[in-house]
């Protein structure tokens, strides 16, 4: 299994995670932000991004020093000034969401106060993963049809296996 909690795999992948793994070490991300344990989250490190895939940035944030976490996400040049901040409520929980454009990157940044490891975004992906290794490239395929058709990713699986709740019943694959 892939270590996603670290971005060196993206080198040897396909182009569009050879582009992500240049920015994300460009502006050092990782590494200036390590304190809030990023992961890259999403469809771009499991090759099933489709155009216009954004890259899904998630943190650990404890939300009483949001303000911090912004503070050091401009200080890392990884967000423009004017970009809008949203706190939506996820399953009960304050998050943090911000979306830009990085060198022709859609970006989002999802902040939640839980271990990355412990996000449904990081859950969801590596269930996802287990599944395209045990299913295959033509699975693979269909799931990347669905999502050029618009679906998003965890319906798409649901509507492969037959998941009533996909996002649910991911987590428990």
């Amino acid at each position: 299994m892939l270590d996603f909690t670290r971005i060196d795999y993206l080198k040897d992948g396909n182009e569009r995670q050879k582009r992500a793994y240049e920015i994300l070490t460009k502006y050092r991300v990782f590494e200036k932000l390590k304190d809030y344990s990023p992961i890259l989250a999403g469809t771009v490190p499991l090759e099933i991004d489709v155009k216009g895939s954004d890259l899904d940035l998630i943190f650990e944030v404890d939300l009483k020093f949001e303000q911090d976490f912004l503070d050091d996400l401009l200080f890392s040049q990884l967000m423009p000034h004017d970009v809008e901040v949203e706190y939506p409520n996820i399953n009960g929980e304050k998050c943090i969401t911000l979306n830009f454009m990085l060198e022709g990157f859609p970006i989002e940044v999802f902040g939640q106060n839980k271990p990355t490891t412990e996000q449904n975004a990081y859950l969801h992906m590596v269930s996802e993963y287990k599944i395209l290794q045990e299913k295959g490239e033509k699975f693979k395929q269909k799931i990347i049809e669905l999502k050029k058709q618009g679906i998003k990713t965890e319906p798409a699986f649901g509507i492969l296996l037959g998941l009533e709740n996909p996002y649910e019943d991911l987590l428990k694959y």
